[in-house]
């Protein structure tokens, strides 16, 4: 049978049109999925997903192609795979108890004509095992260097290690080393130099992992350091005069403890009745041949230290004292009780002032007697004579013209 022009034109365009139609069929199908991460030993969620399905079917394959799910049946005899949706558009199946061997790329398979693929890598998280901390040594004197570790072992990826100081952050120095089995050792070293004020302090190392959070360890530094000397003056409270007794205490602390304190005068012997019970240095009846520096030295099996006191004995209190030099450094002073200047003697200044007031009254009261004795006084002229009268009648018949000459009387005023 003859095909005519016409009909060829018709075939083709028929042909064309199915195929166009597959082809738009095919592309509204779209199959996607995740990649999943998971720890060691826990469970992980396949899910395969297809957009405007029209009844095709999805199967889940292994890393190995081995079909895992298809549609809702399981040909894998693995149990721990579990159906946990099906429908025309999802295929989800769960993974319990994730091992290393399970990690791989899972296939999602749709099938179409030709077959579509989705591919979803499983990741297995291995964290690690606690932290495991170590120091160079266990005690450390003040000012020189320790080196402490930190060791992650056995985890997958490898774990980070940060450090910190109370709430300092430090850098320590890392290497990794990866096992025969895939898994990950890290290391990291932390050098620094200590001072006393490090001592209990909490130095910690902090493991940062995926499959694990707060993951740490920590010691306490533990410095020695050589002692810390402070003499106090316990009396006299003020200023030191000759007579009176002077008592000093040496306050000495250190990491270990002073295993030895000890007084000596700078330049010169102490004073021969000078009693000295440990810490506490006693002179009593103090003269000014006892000037001088006074020195506390304590010392422990990092080192010795020492405060100094200067005494300077005044006159019993009958003076008010004057300095007569500084004090530029931190050494007690006893020309001020302790330290610099300080302290003023009260009672002297106390008396100076009485004595000025009194003095003050007594000039008030000569003053005031001397302007009552100088009043100014006057006499009228008609009073002449009224001083040597002997009362007062009489007085008033002395005076000149009497009454009969009021009109010519005068006054005077002197």
């Amino acid at each position: 049978m003859a095909i005519t022009g016409n009909g060829s034109l018709t075939i083709s365009l028929s042909v064309f049109v199915i195929s166009a139609a597959f082809l738009l069929k095919v592309e509204g199908q779209n199959l996607g999925t995740d990649n999943v991460s998971v720890i060691e030993g826990e469970m992980a969620t396949i899910s395969c997903r297809v957009k405007n399905n029209d009844d095709s079917v999805i199967q889940l394959l292994n890393p190995n192609r081995q079909t895992i799910y298809f549609r809702d049946v399981r040909p894998l005899k693995d149990s721990r795979f579990q159906l946990v949706n099906f429908s025309d558009n999802e295929l989800r199946v769960s993974l319990s108890n994730v091992s290393l061997s399970d990690e791989g790329r899972y296939v999602c398979q749709l099938y179409t004509d030709p077959p579509q693929e989705a591919y979803a890598d499983i990741t297995v998280l291995v964290p690690p095992g606690s932290p495991i901390m170590d120091s160079q040594e266990d005690v450390v004197s003040e000012g020189n260097e320790t080196e402490l570790t930190c060791t992650a072992m056995g985890s997958k990826p490898a774990a980070s290690i940060r450090w910190m100081k109370g709430e300092q952050e430090l850098t320590g120095k890392m290497t990794v080393d990866e096992t025969y089995d895939g898994m990950f050792t890290v290391t990291s070293r932390l050098r620094l130099t200590v001072s006393k004020e490090d001592d209990g302090a909490p130095v910690s190392c902090i493991i940062d992992h995926p499959a694990v959070k707060d993951l740490r360890a920590q010691r306490y530094l533990e410095v020695l350091y050589q002692p810390e000397v402070k003499i106090v003056q316990a009396f006299p409270e003020g200023l030191t005069r000759e007579g009176e007794n002077l008592e000093l205490t040496c306050i000495a602390n250190g990491k270990p403890q002073p295993h030895q304190i000890s007084w000596l005068r700078v330049d010169d012997d102490v004073p021969s009745h000078t009693v000295i019970t440990g810490s506490d240095l006693f002179i009593e009846n103090l003269n000014k041949s006892y000037n001088g520096t006074y020195r506390c030295v304590a010392s422990n099996a990092v080192g010795e230290a020492y405060d100094d006191y200067i005494l300077f004995v005044y006159d019993a209190p009958t003076t008010i004292p004057t300095p007569t030099t500084l004090n530029l450094d931190n050494t007690q002073d006893s020309r001020a009780g302790e330290g610099a200047p300080q302290k003023i003697d009260h009672a002297v200044i106390g008396g100076v002032v009485a004595v000025v007031m009194f003095a003050i009254l007594c000039a008030l009261i000569v003053l005031g007697r001397y302007f009552a004795r100088h009043k100014g006084t006057y006499f009228t002229h008609e009073a002449k004579g009224a001083d040597d009268a002997a009362d007062a009648d009489t007085a008033i018949i002395n005076a000149e013209g009497g009454h009969n000459n009021t009109e010519e009387k005068k006054e005077y005023y002197i």
